[in-house]
């Protein structure tokens, strides 16, 4: 052979030799790299192994699965089991943390239900990887296994790199490469393909690495403390189960939390004390803290932060540094200056809790704004005074409301009864506490577990005490807040809860007007602070913080009522009345219902002892019947008096030296005697509301002259009434007259047209009013309301009504005698006339009108036209008939 032939077939023999080896070393690194998908044979594989997929099929379902141990341990016996896996269960045993224990399990070529029992009931798996690890097939089954059950049933999974690096158990490369391969031979492709995969996974999973560590005790013993505060973290909390009404709350939360945003989220929850604002926290903290980076509770900030804050700056580096210290698990953080809480956290995804805020300094602490914090962060503040969020920007607030009576019930019946509803022979004392604590969870809470296991009879024996006082629990809580506010502030809250709970804010700004310098501005405190609602134009305090006002001034002094600010409880009152001796000038205001009391006896020198009272009540409710005074008929009244309300007043006028001078409002309804208000001319300049109702012997009003500030004056069912003073035109801010079921009423003064700013006129049922007076000029433009329903004895109404143009309410109903109306009504809304028998004709701007939008008109017999668009309407009615159009 031709030699240069050889030696190209040489070469070319040596080529294809390199390139085959070549091929074949890649075809080998193809097959153990970490494919994205499972090989093709693996859905039709015949390999004699059973597959750990099938197995693990029949295995219980995550829904239904029990913890049974505390740590599954996965490791190569030849590798640790003699030292380093003995000094971890060794650590483990001294932390009571449970191993699930194999021994006497047979091991085969696969694992069997058992083992995956075990690995699927364990909350913990440990994965020992040391160099040998991948030689045991066992192994690495029960690796496919942990991984699975990391994914279905949220299983931790905590990996160990024992004298093994991370890298080359991901990429099977090293000593740990070479021992995996030698397993492989032979194995079935899908076997090999779920073990990389596992391998993959688990060396992904930030661990532990030993070369990391000098000494292996400290590692075993870091371990051992992760583990342990692992298993405290993952148990389920019962603390809020059986929370009634908590499901709504957090239902309600939610687009507030707006938990998939990666928006920075400040959020108040906004409630008086006692609501159960810190429990809603603690809910949503217990129930979303384990989805962020970082979390705290900063629990009750208002007891443990010391006020006044003489030195702002340091107050705010203390908060600063126990926020820091909690939020990172760190003790004695120092910190010097206030930008470490925005510099540690401006990447970090957080949820803390504020707890019970009440200053601005506490906020900007620890969450003056939201980019201090990493997106997706939620910072909830819980306080009672709204004026704090609002100050700080925060528009998420969720107001928490006082449970509703069922759900009220419940809650106490839960920690009485240990059930939402009470034993049967409870019922009715159920209900009385539940009441008696207004709905309030921390009332109803507290009474619930100091009558819990208490039999009926020291129920009934308890219930009078708690009707008039406060459970010493409930009172030191809800005093905590009192006592944070200002003493104006404070002075106020007792003023409203001892004397005007209830009342118009309107009345009770003008009454307490020269007690407060911006009275309208403190009750905007008390509100924000919910102290104090504004429901309807009326002030509301919950009846727990009405007691706890009046408790606070009972404690002024106990044994000697006298010498109390306010005098509210009826036995206190009738004995300090009827004294010779009691009373002094410290009483400002009596407070007394007269509704339970069958006489009230009255000594004719009480009130000279209480020189300084300003608000006197004696009230007996909307009863018409009088209450018996024993009265001395020369008693003297105080001289600053600025409300009276006295029902069933038991003369037939105020004494000769009575002085009302400062009287703001005068209340003496039911008064079955009084005939007139006092004697002679006396100036009333700041009186603005006067109520005389169902007076029936009242023959004659004093004097107006002086009450240019009078805005509502009061007269129904004054049925001696025969006239008004002509000097009515004085009282030019009226606003509101009531004269309804004046019977006796024959006319009214002209003078009445001079009220510039009347805007409502009642005379209802005045059967002997015959006409109204004309008016002059434009005196009526601003009445808005005229009712004369019932006036049967009505002749006609003055044709200076046509200047009434702001006039929307004209209510003739039962004008059995009259005959027309003025030629035009204005811009009328309701037009009442049914049974105007003798009506003939409506005015064109009535005929022409679109603005009614209420019209009767049934029993108008005599009427000969009715506005176009009920005439085309078609309408059917039966008398009486409201038509809304």
């Amino acid at each position: 052979m031709d030699l240069s032939l050889f030696l190209t077939i040489v070469a070319a023999a040596i080529g294809f030799f390199l390139i085959f080896r070549k091929l074949r070393s890649h075809q080998e690194n193809k097959e153990f790299s970490s494919p994205s998908s499972p090989p093709s044979s693996l859905s039709s594989s015949t390999s004699s192994t059973p597959s750990t997929l099938s197995i693990s099929s029949a295995s219980p379902s995550s829904s239904s699965h029990v913890w049974l141990h505390d740590v599954f341990p996965s490791f190569r016996g030849e590798d640790v089991r003699d030292n380093f896996l003995s000094h971890i269960k060794k650590e483990f045993e001294r932390k009571t943390i449970t191993f699930f224990n194999d021994n006497g399990i047979k091991r085969g070529e696969s694992i069997g239900p058992e083992l995956i029992q075990g690995i699927r009931g364990s909350k913990i798996a440990i994965v020992l990887l040391s160099t040998n690890y991948a030689s045991s097939k066992w192994c690495l089954e029960e690796l496919v296994e942990i991984m699975k059950c990391r994914e279905e049933l949220g299983q931790t999974v905590i990996a160990i790199f024992y004298k093994v690096d991370p890298s080359h158990v991901k990429k099977l490369t090293g000593d740990f490469g070479k021992v995996f391969r030698n397993t492989c031979k032979g194995q079935a492709k899908e076997d090999i393909w779920r073990w990389k995969q596992a391998l993959e996974k688990v060396a992904t999973i930030a661990g532990y690495h030993s070369c990391n560590w000098d000494n292996e005790a400290s590692m075993v013993e870091e371990i051992a403390k992760d583990i342990s505060n692992k298993l405290i973290s993952i148990v389920p909390s019962s603390d809020f189960e059986g929370f009634v009404g908590m499901e709504a709350h957090m239902k309600k939360m939610e687009p507030f939390l707006l938990l998939g945003s990666k928006e920075v989220r400040i959020i108040g929850i906004w409630g008086p004390s006692g609501i159960g604002k810190s429990t809603i926290a603690r809910v949503l903290y217990s129930k979303y803290s384990h989805h962020f980076q970082l979390s705290v509770f900063m629990e009750n900030i208002k007891r443990r932060c010391l006020r006044p804050y003489y030195d702002e700056y340091s107050a705010k580096l203390q908060l600063q540094e126990e926020f820091l210290s909690q939020i990172i698990n760190q003790e004695d953080i120092k910190i010097h200056h206030l930008g470490v809480v925005q510099d540690r956290l401006k990447d970090k995804r957080v949820l803390a809790v504020l707890d019970d805020v009440d200053h601005s300094l506490q906020i900007d602490a620890m969450a003056k704004e939201a980019r201090w914090f990493g997106p997706g962060s939620r910072i909830i503040i819980t306080t009672q005074d709204k004026k704090l969020l609002n100050a700080h920007g925060i528009n998420h607030i969720y107001k928490v409301e006082f449970p509703p009576d069922d759900e009220a019930l419940e809650i106490f019946c839960m920690y009485t009864f240990g059930q939402k509803s009470p034993y049967d022979d409870f019922k009715k004392l159920a209900w009385e506490v539940t009441k008696l604590a207004g709905n309030l969870p921390l009332g109803l809470k507290v009474m619930g577990s100091y009558f819990k296991g208490m039999p009926k009879e020291e129920w009934e024996e308890e219930l009078p005490r708690l009707r008039t006082s406060l459970d010493g629990e409930i009172e030191s809580i809800l005093k905590f807040s009192y006592d944070a506010l200002c003493v104006d502030n404070q002075d106020l809250f007792l003023h409203l809860a001892c004397f005007f709970n209830g009342q118009l804010v309107k009345r009770v700004e003008d009454c307490l007007a020269k007690n407060f310098v911006g009275v309208k501005s403190h009750l905007r405190v008390l509100v924000e602070k919910c102290f104090i609602s504004i429901d309807t134009g009326f002030i509301r305090i919950h009846g727990l913080l009405a007691r706890l006002g009046r408790e606070i001034v009972r404690k002024q002094s106990i044994h000697d009522p006298g010498k109390r600010q306010f005098l509210v409880d009826a036995g206190d009152i009738c004995q300090v009345l009827r004294n010779d001796t009691l009373g002094s000038p410290s009483v400002i205001g009596i407070n007394l219902s007269l509704l339970k009391l069958e006489e009230v006896k009255i000594n004719n020198g009480a009130f000279e002892r209480m020189s300084n009272v300003q608000f006197l009540r004696l009230e007996s409710g909307l009863s018409s019947q009088p209450c018996h005074h024993s009265i001395d008929m020369m008693i003297r009244l105080p001289s600053n008096l600025r409300v009276l309300h006295w029902d069933s007043f038991p003369m037939t006028c105020m004494p000769s030296n009575f002085n009302p001078e400062f009287l703001v409002e005068i209340v003496l309804r039911h008064s079955s005697f009084l005939e007139k208000l006092w004697e002679g001319n006396k100036t009333i300049i700041n009186l603005k509301w006067m109520d005389l109702s169902d007076s029936r012997t009242l023959k004659e009003l004093p004097d107006l002259s002086t009450a240019t500030n009078l805005q509502e004056l009061n007269l129904y069912g004054c049925s001696s009434l025969a006239e008004l003073p002509f000097s009515i035109e004085n009282a030019i801010n009226l606003r509101t007259l009531r004269l309804n079921y004046c019977s006796s009423l024959v006319g009214i003064p002209s003078s009445v047209w001079n009220l510039v700013n009347l805007q409502s006129l009642y005379l209802g049922y005045c059967s002997s009013l015959v006409r109204l007076p004309s008016s002059s000029g434009n005196a009526i433009i601003k009445l808005k309301v005229l009712d004369l329903h019932g006036c049967t004895s009505l002749m006609e109404l003055p044709s200076s009504m046509e200047h009434a143009t702001d006039l929307e309410e004209l209510n003739l109903n039962g004008c059995l005698h009259l005959a027309k109306l003025p030629s035009s009504l204005g811009n009328l809304k309701r037009l009442y006339l049914e049974d105007c028998s003798s009506l003939v004709e409506l005015p064109s701007s009535v005929i022409n009108s679109f603005n009614l939008k209420g019209f009767t008109f049934s029993g108008c017999s005599n009427l000969v036209e009715l506005p176009f668009y009920l005439v085309n309407a078609h309408i059917y009615w039966s008398s009486p008939l409201l038509l809304e159009i």
